[in-house]
Parts: structure tokens; C-alpha cells; sequence
């Protein structure tokens, strides 16, 4: 039976969405900035009839995707529990984290790990403190490559085509330090190739400051990137080496060879 809207009109497209299409759209539309949605709010988002939407809802209720609250629906651990295996995350958080603690008790600010997904850098596990300056990253968050440290670091050594896809899409502005002219960001990352070093400073918040360097993996490319993020006033050159010494630390966890220029391990 097709999904129609009342009245009887069918919504456009939906009958040429799949089951697993639709389901993706459901949890699509919770966010960090909603965290919680009723059923109307989420057949609107989703632009699921509202039948259909009650279906899916309590599908993917029963198996654990959502869980119900008092107002509405809220993602459920389930999916926590199979994002968690996702290798570029499970695997590079478990070699990462004692260099994250070392670097995070070092100093005392945010400690941050992302890895690059489309056109964004997304975190993949954050360490922090009370006292640290305040940042709007989380764990499972986003945030685009050209206007924090850590997107930088991915972006700088990425392939050109997919650099210069980056530089010719719109480049949201978030402060007005935050670098959108293309000419001026493929001077930063060129830099930032060459130093193996990024410093992002009040590009997403006007106070923050990041210092970033690359993870290779053992084929010599970048995995990931680490960052700290520390209060705009700081100097960067104070936590360069630290940020440096953690990245290699983890890069070597993964298997990056530094005796070999290529970053490949030798044959046996």
C-alpha cells in the first residue's frame, strides 16, 4: 500500500523511497540541537506521512534505534553499540587514548581526535575539564574541514581533487577570523602540508585556539587528526611539541614507520 498524505495526494518521492530509506530518514532527523522529537515533528522532518512514520517508529523502537521518553523519542543505545565498531573509530580510539590522556593531563585543556567524513571533520572522542576554554564540538559531532585545526590537518593532506572540491564549495563563516577565500586557504594548508603543524585561531569561537597534527596509518597516509584546543590568548608554540609528540605516538600505535619516508613498513 502506498504511503499518502490526507486527502489522499501521495508525497512526492516516497513511494520510490526504500524501507531502509525511509528508517535512515527517521533517525536523520535528530540532532545535537534535537536530541528529543515527537512523532509530528519527526514525519515533518523526515517528510514521512505520519502513518508511516508511526510505523517505522515503532520498528526501529522495538530493535533499539530510538527510545521512548515522556514527550516523544530519543536515539537509542543500539546504535550506540554498533557505531562503536565502526573501525575508523573503535580501532583508532583504542590505540589513541592513553597519548589523548597523556596530552590531555599535560594540559588540562580539550583533547580532541576527528577524522574526516565528506566535506567535515567529525570527532571521534574528546577529553576535557571544567576549567578548559569552552568549545561546541562533541563526540559524534561535526564541524566543516576549513575552519578548525583538526579539518585543516585532514584537508592538507588530502588528495588535490578532493582539496579542490573543498575550495570551490560555499565556506560557511563563523567568526569573522574564519578563513573563506580559497586563495588564502590553499596557502594555509600548503603550510600546513610542509609543517605538519595547523593552528586555527578564533575561527569557530573568537577565544579558542587549536593546535593540530596528523596520525598517519601505516601506509603512510593520514588517518586522523589530533588536536588542542586552549584559550585564544595562549601562544601556539607552547603546546606544538606536545601536540607533535602525541601524534606520533598513536601513528606509530597504528603501524606508521617514521624511519620510512614513504610511511610504509618495510618487507620481511
Amino acid at each position: 500500500m502506498s504511503d499518502r498524505v490526507p486527502g489522499g495526494s501521495q508525497v512526492p518521492g516516497e513511494a520510490t523511497r526504500s524501507s531502509v530509506g525511509r528508517a535512515m530518514s527517521v533517525l536523520a532527523t535528530f540532532t545535537a540541537a534535537r536530541v528529543e522529537l515527537n512523532l509530528s515533528e519527526i514525519s515533518r522532518r523526515s517528510g514521512l506521512p505520519l502513518t508511516t512514520t508511526h510505523r517505522l517508529v515503532g520498528q526501529l523502537t522495538r530493535w533499539g534505534a530510538l527510545e521512548q521518553t515522556q514527550h516523544g523519542y530519543q536515539v537509542g543505545l543500539r546504535l550506540w553499540e554498533i557505531g562503536a565498531l565502526a573501525p575508523r573509530g573503535h580501532g583508532l580510539r583504542e590505540i589513541a587514548m592513553p597519548f589523548l590522556e597523556d596530552l590531555y593531563e599535560a594540559t588540562r585543556q580539550n583533547v580532541q581526535l576527528a577524522v574526516v567524513d565528506g566535506r567535515d571533520a567529525v570527532y571521534v572522542e574528546r577529553l576535557s575539564s571544567r576549567t578548559a576554554v569552552g568549545i561546541i564540538t562533541r563526540v559524534g559531532g561535526r564541524l566543516p574541514l576549513h575552519a578548525t585545526g583538526v579539518g585543516l590537518v585532514l584537508l592538507a593532506f588530502a588528495d588535490p581533487e578532493f582539496q579542490e572540491r573543498v575550495l570551490a564549495a560555499p565556506m560557511r563563516r563563523f567568526t569573522e577570523k574564519t578563513i573563506v577565500s580559497p586563495g588564502k586557504l590553499r596557502r594555509v594548508i600548503a603550510d600546513v602540508r610542509k609543517r605538519r603543524i595547523a593552528v586555527s585561531d578564533g575561527q569557530i569561537t573568537l577565544d579558542a585556539l587549536s593546535v593540530a597534527a596528523p596520525v598517519f596509518g601505516p601506509d603512510g597516509t593520514v588517518q586522523a587528526a589530533l588536536s588542542v584546543v586552549v584559550p585564544s590568548d595562549r601562544p601556539p608554540s607552547e603546546y606544538i611539541p606536545a601536540v607533535h609528540a602525541a601524534a606520533r605516538g598513536i601513528s606509530r600505535g597504528l603501524g606508521w614507520m617514521p624511519d620510512n619516508p614513504s610511511g610504509r613498513r618495510k618487507a620481511r
